[in-house]
């Protein structure tokens, strides 16, 4: 392992930020990542007013099983809903042009939360639900109760869009969702993480990847590819 990757690995552990680039054959983007257990305030405005993409909590396939968290494409695609709601027919998500499915599933706010859309909110609902899936994992806490213990603190539909890890990974699937679970379980943290796209300032496209690396340098923020983790797992 690179000093420089060891270096990314051990900052996100220290619930510093991270930047991950994907690939030029993929988004061509690159994301700013924090683990999801040691998120503040600062970091949520920092997701908000330097990135510019959607915050997004990206969780490892072992937490949504143990949640039973469906794909919204696959949820969305189930006939009974389809033929309840024909819009969902006409919306069908059948032409990615960056992959096959997309890795969305709910959307949440803790029930603490206001609107749930402050920095404050966002900052509760990422911690509290990698608090959740921290406690339960390591209880091994089944199906049935897990449920139940989630809907008592969280609601949907929220303001931290879910991304559930394809199972399997970076085995299975290359995107940033299996990216950042990568990093985090590499760091030995839950594999819960909040992050965001980079884009340019008028928002008309990604930060390059020459930019998202300047960036990243004069802020002493690591910044690794999707290609090196890869080489990891």
């Amino acid at each position: 392992m690179s000093d420089r990757v060891n270096n990314a690995i051990e900052a996100f552990a220290n619930g510093k930020p991270v930047c991950v680039f994907d690939s030029e054959f993929r988004e061509g983007e690159t994301d700013l990542l924090f683990s999801a257990g040691k998120i503040t305030e600062e970091n949520i405005r920092k997701l908000r007013k330097e990135c510019g993409g959607l915050l997004f909590l990206a969780v490892g396939s072992e937490i949504g099983k143990m949640f039973g968290l469906p794909y919204l494409q696959d949820l969305y695609d189930e006939p009974i809903l389809s033929e309840s709601y024909p819009i969902l027919q006409e919306l069908s998500t059948n032409d990615l042009q960056y992959d096959t499915r997309s890795a969305f599933t709910l959307s949440i706010n803790h029930r603490d939360t206001y609107t749930g859309i402050t920095d404050w909110d966002r900052c509760l609902t990422t911690r509290k639900f990698a608090e959740l899936s921290s406690k339960l994992i390591n209880e091994k806490c089944d199906y049935e109760v897990a449920r139940k213990k989630l809907g008592s603190e969280f609601r949907t539909p929220g303001h931290i869009p879910v991304c559930l890890e394809q199972k399997g990974g970076l085995k299975s699937r290359e995107g940033h969702t299996e990216l950042a679970v990568a990093l985090a379980r590499l760091a030995k943290e839950i594999p819960v993480v909040i992050g965001a796209e980079m884009l340019q300032p008028d928002g008309d496209a990604a930060l390059s990847v020459e930019e998202a690396k300047k960036w990243a340098s004069e802020r002493n923020i690591p910044f690794i590819s999707g290609d090196e983790l890869k080489q990891l797992i």
